[in-house]
């Protein structure tokens, strides 16, 4: 497979991560996309432009061409591009007549949407990876549509492969989805080691104007109910450790400033808002001073397919704390790298704080999370990517039933 269509309709790999709709899904694409090109593969990327300023096409690198369509308005609410879907493929296909591609990989159940549509037109493999499940975000007490499932349930059903980050989400694509375990392909996603290691701890803190004297914990990503953040929140003020807890990160959705403005004064009625050390979101390499600041990594997810900043933390050796959900289990190896929190509360939290906190459990677990961190690579995921496409090669497509 010489050549691939990546589809990210709803975010540009190039936009930074923390805020909107950036987030794990765009370190993603981005860096899956620079390992294929290093490796020889074409790879055409397309995303909807959103500001009337994006060139139709970007060449980021040899081998790594990204297209801007339009398609509605540069201010549609993510809630409302489904209307849109239509309007995008068609506006690829055009673009794909010029520039051919052996295979398609869409990336959300959106663009995953999209590529159904082509497989059919172009009569060439597709393979989705998820990122987030409604039926799973459901159950996990998200207000998923139904349109949403039943879209995602007629795409697992005609895709040739789709890409599973863990067992776990394996698990769940055949739990919720009925997926065809032989078209379930486990590919884990990477961690750049050259911009995440270890380093020292007081120079970042320096370099960041943290204190210097008071433990640190951190929670990156998009500030929204999901991510929850609340709960990173109110699990310091009852921590009897006491830590400062960073937050990186910007609003995300059509309530993100309200949800903001909750958080704050949360942490004002707690009595921990000069705890709190705010911060915008970071350029993602960046983010690397952010994981060597601080004690210990919070990563309190309703859920998540897999959790980059968790491996993130890991590969600069802090230890994560994580709700034992979705692929955090793969990271974190529980009493070792970290631990895993079985109850989402503030008490079970603060418990573990206390536990990662106190003596030498920081230190030693930071450089066990180093250690694991090393068996995740984007070279490696985007090899197993490439395999799996030479094989769909000798394959006949699967036709929706």
């Amino acid at each position: 497979m010489r050549s691939i269509g990546i589809i990210s309709l709803h975010t540009s790999p190039l936009i930074q991560p923390g805020s909107g709709d950036g987030g794990g899904m765009n370190v993603y694409v981005r860096e899956l996309v620079t390992s294929l090109a290093h490796q020889g593969v074409r790879c055409e990327v397309f995303t909807r432009r959103v500001d009337d300023s994006q060139p139709d096409v970007i060449e980021v690198e040899p081998g790594f061409r990204l297209h801007h369509i339009t398609a509605g308005g540069y201010e549609l609410a993510k809630e409302d591009l489904p209307a849109i879907v239509g309007t995008f493929t068609d506006e690829m296909l055009r673009i794909l007549e010029v520039n051919p591609v052996d295979g398609l990989h869409a990336n959300y159940w959106l663009s995953a949407d999209v590529g159904h549509r082509l497989k059919h037109e172009l009569d060439i493999p597709l393979a989705v990876t998820f990122h987030t499940l409604g039926a799973v975000k459901r159950a996990s007490g998200d207000d998923e549509p139904q349109f949403r499932i039943n879209t995602e349930q007629s795409i697992i059903g005609c895709s040739d492969v789709v890409f599973a980050s863990c067992d776990t989400e394996a698990l769940q694509l055949i739990e919720h989805y009925e997926a065809a375990r032989g078209r379930i392909e486990l590919v884990a996603p990477g961690v750049d080691h050259a911009f995440f290691s270890p380093g020292q701890r007081w120079a970042a803190r320096q370099a960041l104007g943290l204190p210097t004297d008071r433990r640190l914990a951190l929670f990156a990503g998009r500030l929204q109910p999901l991510k929850g953040v609340d709960l990173a929140i109110e699990a310091v003020a009852v921590s009897t450790s006491r830590p400062d807890l960073v937050v990186v990160g910007g609003p995300s959705g059509s309530s993100g400033a309200d949800y903001v403005e909750y958080l704050q004064k949360r942490a004002a009625d707690l009595g921990v808002a000069d705890r709190i050390h705010w911060f915008d979101p970071q350029p993602h390499h960046l983010l690397s001073s952010f994981y060597r600041a601080v004690d210990v990594c919070v990563v309190p997810s309703r859920s998540e397919s897999f959790g980059l900043v968790a491996l993130e933390a890991s590969a600069c050796g802090t230890p994560v704390i994580a709700a034992d959900v979705g692929g955090l289990g793969t990271i974190v190896v529980d009493g070792a790298t970290g631990l895993l929190v079985q109850e989402r509360t503030p008490a079970a939290f603060a418990a573990a704080l206390d536990t990662v906190l106190v003596g030498s459990k920081s230190l030693s677990m930071g450089g066990c999370a180093y250690e694991h961190s090393l068996g995740f690579t984007w070279g490696s995921a985007a090899a197993a990517v490439t395999e799996v496409f030479d094989r769909l090669r000798t394959r006949e497509l699967v036709s929706c039933s």
